[in-house]
């Protein structure tokens, strides 16, 4: 998964969002049947418990970092709690995405032309990857990459994006490392603030080493720092409203 920089600024835009009102309110505008049956299965509620929230962990590899230019390429899906992750149900798909790759993206994630060419476009494996995310919160590490490319490629394809409710183990961490200035004597050492990727991160939990840029691998690595997050920072009773997107 690339990582773009992560801004003060970006930050600062949370709204919290009631989703289960909100996908009452998209059930009853959506226009693609497939989208109205994941509204329909709804949201929970903000004072939710964290242990008693369904999650999913995703992540997408992409031909760039920008959206409304470059596409999704693979897809990994894995569903868990604050005990336990699913793996025997994780899903990953490979997807056409009906743009040339660019070499910088290929160095990284490693898929080429002869793995994609034969695959699905990501319209044909829409409906198992909403019934994957159906009721669930989506668990990411940069939500501007997972929410952004896949709201422009529905847009793209159906005339209509997606909304869903998020957290983001990247902010989590940006609370906590990336909020309050350097103190002098650090600023006089010149050292550098608290790296915030997925894998360093991790590190800080005592979290093992994966190997990056697999969707899948990287949606496990997510899904196992918002666990080590949760029982190190918040408590089970938390509400999922103090982080979610």
């Amino acid at each position: 998964m690339y990582l773009p920089r992560y801004t003060d600024a970006q930050a600062n835009q949370r709204v919290t969002l009631n989703w289960a009102e909100r996908f009452q309110q998209l059930a009853q505008t959506a226009a693609d049947p497939r989208l109205q049956q994941y509204y329909l299965r709804g949201a929970v509620t903000p004072d939710t418990p964290l242990a008693e929230v369904p999650f999913v962990a995703m992540d997408f590899e992409t031909t760039g970092l920008n959206p409304r230019k470059h596409s999704i390429l693979s897809v990994g899906l894995v569903p868990f709690n604050l005990q336990r992750i699913r793996c025997r149900e994780s899903r990953h798909w490979l997807v056409n995405p009906r743009k040339e790759l660019v070499e910088e993206s290929v160095v990284f994630h490693g898929i080429t032309h002869s793995d994609i060419d034969d695959k699905p476009d990501l319209i044909q494996v829409l409906k198992p990857l909403l019934d994957a995310m159906a009721g669930a919160v989506i668990v990411v590490h940069h939500r501007s990459i997972e929410r952004g490319f896949l709201d422009a490629s529905l847009h793209t394809r159906l005339g209509e994006g997606i909304e869903f409710p998020v957290i983001d183990t990247l902010e989590l961490e940006a609370r906590l490392h990336r909020r309050k200035p350097p103190g002098l004597i650090a600023r006089l050492m010149g050292r550098k603030p608290e790296s915030i990727r997925l894998a360093d991160s991790r590190t800080r939990y005592n979290l093992p080493y994966y190997q990056p840029h697999h969707a899948l691998t990287d949606a496990i690595a997510t899904a196992e720092l918002l666990q080590a997050q949760i029982a190190t920072h918040y408590s089970p009773d938390t509400p999922v409203s103090e982080l979610w997107w």
